[in-house]
Formats: C-alpha cells, structure tokens, sequence
C-alpha cells in the first residue's frame, strides 16, 4: 500500500476515532467502559501499519480532548502513551504473524498495562491518596471488559473483511 492511501485510510480512521467516541458519549454510555476509541486505533495496526497506527494513536485522544474536552486532563496523557502502543503493537505483532487475534490480544494486553503503569504513576504524582498498583491494573482491565469483548468480536471481522475485499488485498 502506497503512503498517499496509508494517509487517506489514516484520516478515515481518525475521523472514526472522532466520531465513535462521541456517540457513545451522546448516548450515555461510558467511554471507560465501551472503549470505543481504541477500536480505530487497533484496526489502524492492522491496515496502514505500526507507524501510521502510532501516529494516530498519539493525534486521536488529542483531538477528541480538543474538541469535546474528552477524555479529560490527565487520562488525556496515559490513553495517548496506551494508544500510540495499541498501534505499534498490533501494526508490528501482524506484520510478523499474520495472526489477527495473537497480534489484537498481545497489542490489547500491552496497551492496557501501558495505561495501568500511567495511570498509577500519575496518581503518585498528582495525588495524597496511596493507592496500590493492583488497584489501578485491576480497572485498566476490568473496568473495560465490555469494551475488549467488543473489540475481540469486531477487529478479526473487520480486519478478514477488509483483506478478503478488493481494497484490502495485500500482494
């Protein structure tokens, strides 16, 4: 795939990345939960790559903080950092494997203790309260359950969806 169409299904994907978190906003339902920001971050590792999934992943939760003021200061920072690893991992994890659900599953566990250890850290640094890092690791990973069953059910359809079209075939 040329960079001019890595920049276009990049924009695409960010415009995704916009919109999809506003509607669940719009219609009560919970960001932190539904996760649905990380769908078009992940899906980005698998169709443009690493790198453009890296970028996207650092611009998206800036954006959507601009402009919405979610999510706000400071899981602006860790969400980004969680992101931009989201994509680098998915991106890298399925160029080498060609594993849809190895590479979603190890990107999805990795970004997630990205946030878990940025979270954590901004608590100490931001915070009086003395809370345990199992405490925060816990809510990266539990708080958005529903989120990552969504995204374990639609990313590998999406991703064979895509492959199996005449846009997506990779030679």
């Amino acid at each position: 795939m040329n960079s001019t169409r890595k920049l276009v299904y990049t924009a695409l994907l960010l415009a995704l990345g916009i919109l999809l978190p506003m509607i669940f906003h719009t219609a009560a339902m919970s960001g932190v939960i539904f996760l649905p920001m990380h769908i078009p971050i992940l899906l980005a590792g698998f169709i443009v790559g690493p790198w453009y999934a890296a970028l996207l992943g650092f611009i998206t939760p800036i954006i959507n903080h601009l402009l919405t003021g979610m999510p706000p200061v400071p899981v602006v920072y860790t969400m980004t950092l969680e992101l931009i690893i989201f994509g680098i991992i998915a991106g890298l994890m399925y160029q080498n494997t060609n594993r849809v659900l190895l590479s979603l599953l190890v990107a999805m566990i990795g970004g997630r203790i990205v946030a878990a250890c940025g979270i954590f850290i901004l608590a100490q640094l931001l915070t009086a309260v003395d809370f345990s890092f199992k405490t925060y690791f816990t809510a990266a990973f539990v708080t958005g359950i529903p989120g990552l069953i969504i995204q374990i059910i639609l990313i590998p359809l999406i991703v064979t969806a895509y492959e199996k079209s005449t846009i997506g075939y990779r030679k």
